[in-house]
């Protein structure tokens, strides 16, 4: 009896310091990432060495979360938020982590907190391509890196984190290709990767990735047609804002509450389908080269909120029997070339809607319209970016020419003059040195001969 009680005393020991090195462990892991981080104000609460963070006060910028003294939530937020407009791959003192902080070696403790589900680390100034290892966090569902100075390509083995449900490296300078591997992350909702320096096409494996309720892509130098997105049932936000994107639109899954595609190259006509998204709040189509006479049924979809249809090649008329939403808060439909009269829902100020019409032919309001022949010249659609870089080529190309050809001349009239004035000067020397009476005749040939 003695012995099995001396046994289970045994057992209970171990399991103690088990649990005492693991919490250790643990605490002494996230103690290393903070001396990484070069001590960032907002762990400051992880001042005491002895502590254990799990059991701090979480607050809007630090949260850690723990099972048992397992991580599973590590949140940090702080204040590196400067953007140089310049970023060659080196680390900017007061902007970035210094010299000294090696995204590898950081990444390495961070993986050895193997239960990590949600890694938050924005605006810390990490900077360096992100490591392939990153992937061995195997039970990571959210990884949020947005704000830093993290460039390279995104790594290929983040597709073998199946668990991944949201990934966001928003406001870094990450340049390869939008990755062709998303389709293989089957959870995967929230896919945001704004204002980095992405390259290439839209791959259409981002069709497979049919659990997608976010894809945000904008402000990168995404080019080329957008690819079917229909599959993707769930999508509810679409972002593609500020790329080169071309060719027509594409049609849209009918979930879509927000859609955003200005400042590209889209051409050809708004689809008729546009027409049937029910869900559709916020539609922001501006800064394009789309044609024809838009939809008159996005107007009046029934959760339709915002409506930007600005700074395209629309034309034709609207019905004056158009209907608004009552939702309709907000319509831009200027600098295009659209006639006839403005329908009385768009006119009246009705529910406070904001409506800007501007630089179009509309009947109304002919101070800020352009004449009627305006919006009536037929023109060849719109111009590709790289139609418009060859445009401003040889405009470029010509503006040369001319001045040099200017240039040229000017230095052609001044050897004139010069000329002339030296012809004049030695007639002047030859008529003060000539006999009397010699004739201008004889001066001017110069055939004068001595007797």
């Amino acid at each position: 009896m003695a012995w099995q009680l001396s046994a289970l005393v045994m057992a209970i020991t171990c399991l103690m310091l088990c649990r005492t090195s693991e919490q250790s462990s643990e605490s002494e892991l996230l103690q290393q990432l903070r001396k990484q981080l070069e001590y960032p104000r907002q762990l400051e609460v992880w001042n005491n060495p002895s502590g254990n963070p799990c059991y701090t006060q979480p607050t809007s910028v630090v949260t850690v979360t723990c099972e048992g003294d397992a991580v599973t939530e590590l949140k940090i937020v702080g204040d590196r938020i400067t953007k140089p407009p310049k970023f060659s791959g080196y680390p900017l003192p007061n902007v970035s982590l210094s010299e000294a902080f090696v995204i590898d070696s950081f990444v390495t403790t961070l993986t050895r907190l193997t239960t990590l589900r949600v890694v938050i680390l924005v605006s810390l100034g990490l900077w360096g391509p992100l490591p392939d290892k990153i992937h061995r966090l195997s039970s990571l569902q959210v990884l949020d890196l947005s704000s830093n100075f993290l460039y390279g390509s995104i790594p290929p083995k983040l597709s073998a984190m199946s668990r991944l449900q949201t990934l966001t490296l928003d406001g870094n300078y990450f340049n390869g290709t939008v990755p062709d591997w998303f389709g293989s992350l089957s959870n995967l909702t929230v896919l945001r990767l704004q204002r980095n320096r992405l390259k290439g096409s839209i791959p259409a494996s981002v069709g497979k990735a049919t659990m997608l309720t976010e894809l945000a892509l904008a402000g990168n130098n995404i080019s080329g047609e957008v690819p079917a997105l229909g599959s993707l049932v769930k999508l509810e936000m679409l972002d593609l804002r500020d790329n080169e994107l071309d060719g027509e639109l594409p049609d849209m899954p009918t979930a879509l509450v927000t859609v955003l595609l200005s400042k590209n190259s889209f051409k050809g006509e708004i689809p008729e389908k546009f027409g049937q998204l029910k869900r559709l709040q916020h539609l922001d189509l501006s800064f394009n080269f789309l044609e024809g006479s838009p939809p008159e049924e996005l107007f009046d979809l029934p959760n339709i909120s915002y409506l930007n249809l600005a700074a395209n090649m629309l034309s034709g008329s609207l019905s004056s029997s158009l209907t608004c939403s009552s939702t309709l808060g907000f319509v831009d439909l200027s600098t295009n070339r659209i006639t006839g009269d403005l329908p009385a829902c768009l006119s009246a100020n009705l529910n406070n809607r904001v409506v800007k019409f501007d630089g179009n032919c509309f009947s109304a309001d002919p101070e800020h319209q352009h004449e009627a022949n305006y919006c009536q010249q037929p023109h060849k659609g719109g111009r590709s970016g790289k139609d418009v870089g060859l445009v401003v080529t040889i405009v470029g190309i010509v503006l040369i020419v001319l001045v040099l050809s200017l240039l040229l001349m000017a230095s052609n009239k001044r050897n004139c003059q010069r000329v002339t004035a030296e012809q004049q000067l030695l007639q002047k020397q030859m008529q003060d040195n000539s006999t009397p009476g010699m004739s201008s005749e004889l001066l001017e040939s110069g055939t004068y001969l001595k007797p």
